[in-house]
């Protein structure tokens, strides 16, 4: 078994980015390995503990406390079972340590800063399918962080009209 690695899952709950994290559990993370959610929430979330980390980001929350639906309020996130369940599986049948970490300001910039600040091996994210339009007016973010990320990206593909 070579050095155990650092992967961030880029987390805002959609299909798409239960995918992604479903994608590196299956094909990324062994034995050893962290996985990191990364969660990005808006510049003007209001949240308790935004005013003590929105600089920094929140510390790493381990998923024994992840998983408390007090956690989950004070950082504005979603308690979702179908997360919860692909982060239990992983942990006990590939021995993976999960983590997860709160930034605050836009996705693009975030998860590009997230990349140097938790010296991230890899990242996964995952890209909506926005149509032309909409990629020119919101921008991609996939495609930001493919290309200004210092580590490798895999961007796991969807669309809007997938359930």
């Amino acid at each position: 078994m070579g050095k155990a690695r650092t992967v961030g899952v880029g987390m805002d709950y959609s299909p798409i980015s239960k995918a992604a994290l479903r994608w590196a559990a299956d094909n990324l993370m062994e034995d050893g390995d962290r996985i990191i959610l990364i969660h990005v929430q808006p510049p003007k979330s209001d949240h308790t503990r935004k005013q003590l980390f929105e600089d920094t980001g929140s510390p790493l929350v381990p998923l024994e406390e992840f998983r408390e639906i007090n956690f989950s309020k004070q950082y504005g996130l979603t308690n979702d079972p179908e997360v919860l369940e692909v982060l239990d599986a992983v942990s006990k049948t590939k021995g993976v340590k999960v983590v997860a970490k709160v930034y605050w300001g836009d996705p693009r910039e975030k998860l590009c800063y997230a990349v140097e600040d938790l010296k991230l091996d890899s990242l996964v994210v995952g890209s909506r399918g926005l149509g032309a339009i909409k990629r020119v007016l919101l921008g991609s973010v996939s495609k930001y962080v493919v290309t200004n990320a210092s580590c490798p990206v895999t961007v796991i593909k969807g669309t809007l009209s997938k359930p």
